[in-house]
């Protein structure tokens, strides 16, 4: 409408007349961060999550924080959050050869452990399968899966992660 009157700015909008609303946040979910970290073929795959109302609260696998692009990035969740039940899911992300894979491996087996799904992403599928001792061969090409206690469903798309998404509580 703003077009039809050739005002020179946007208008602002009240937040109840049809502004931009974030999806409200139903669990917290831990994001293991690895060095050159990315969602292989989803780039949209944080935003899918974040639209189903998962907060991604970043997670040290490491010693330290990560710098990515010259921007630090420190953790606000710790492995332990795994335990005590705050984080509701985990997401391993694609990333190089991590110097600290025994860590990543300990925040994989306590997400199993506690019967927390994970989402895994590129090469993360392959290493958290590994970490898990379960057959990884079948789901090489697959962008993306779902790991649950008893079963790894592949996920093709976003609108294959955005419905697994929605299924977390």
């Amino acid at each position: 409408m703003y077009a039809q009157r050739k005002a020179p700015f946007t208008p602002r909008t009240h937040a109840g007349r049809g502004g931009y609303r974030p999806a409200p946040i139903r669990a917290r979910v831990g994001l293991a961060m690895r060095r050159a970290m990315n969602f292989g073929t989803m780039p949209d795959a944080e935003s899918v999550l974040r639209s189903r109302g998962l907060s991604l609260a970043p997670m040290s696998v490491g010693d330290a924080g990560l710098n990515v692009g010259g921007t630090s990035v420190l953790p606000t969740a710790q492995a332990s959050d795994i335990d005590n039940g705050a984080l509701k899911a985990v997401v391993i992300p694609a990333g190089s050869a991590d110097e600290d894979a025994a860590a990543l491996n300990d925040v994989i087996t306590r997400a199993q452990a506690k019967g927390a799904p994970m989402f895994a992403f590129g090469d993360g599928v392959e290493t958290a399968l590994r970490a898990l001792d379960r057959p990884h061969e079948a789901f090489a090409d697959a962008p993306a899966v779902l790991i649950t206690a008893d079963n790894v469903e592949p996920l093709a798309d976003s609108d294959a992660l955005a419905t697994a998404a929605a299924r977390v509580q």
